[in-house]
């Protein structure tokens, strides 16, 4: 048997694909299953995610739970599935929402009634506009930016559906100043 040496350019070569290699096969699933970047495009979101803030989007905990009230998302456009909209979860599936007044109102099970929905997040004195009685169906999930004013969202094209959420916001990392882990929002209901 005979054994040759290779050049240490073409070494040098092989090593670097079966670093690219390993590296890809480690880098793409966490990318397409775990985390993902984003970057806010414009002002709906605003006073709570700027535009060009870089964002870090975890996806894996939907493979096992559902998006919670409060909880800010990224999704496929319903109009242009190959856009993505970061907006706030408002309304659960089955529940409805009443928008009036300029407040937001959720009915379900637990509150048959109703429930004016607190939302601490937001400037105080920041009011709702539109009018919308909304039934949401068992997959569909009511969403609001939180730029009332300048947002589109479940006020123009409706619910969602949660085959189109791809994950929620999970960590900015730019600007540097700015860096921070979200957490879901506690309601005091």
């Amino acid at each position: 048997m005979r054994l040759f040496r290779l050049p240490p350019w073409l070494g040098f070569i092989l090593d670097l694909v079966k670093l690219v290699i390993i590296a890809f096969i480690i880098v793409w699933p966490i990318h397409h299953f775990v985390f993902q970047p984003f970057l806010v495009d414009g002002p709906s979101m605003e006073p709570n995610f700027y535009d060009k803030d870089y964002l870090i989007i975890e996806e894996i905990s939907y493979h096992f739970n559902q998006p919670k009230r409060g909880e800010v998302i990224v999704f496929q456009s319903p109009s242009n599935p190959s856009n993505y909209l970061i907006k706030r979860v408002i309304g659960l599936p089955n529940e409805r929402i009443v928008i009036k007044n300029g407040e937001i109102y959720i009915y379900n099970d637990k509150y048959p009634q109703g429930v004016k929905l607190q939302e601490d997040y937001l400037p105080a004195g920041l009011t709702t506009g539109g009018e919308v009685d909304q039934k949401l169906g068992p997959d569909e999930y009511f969403v609001l930016g939180d730029n009332r004013r300048l947002s589109l969202d479940s006020r123009s094209f409706g619910p969602i559906k949660r085959k189109f959420i791809t994950g929620r916001a999970w960590l900015r990392g730019w600007p540097l100043n700015r860096i921070d882990k979200f957490e879901c929002p506690v309601y005091n209901y």
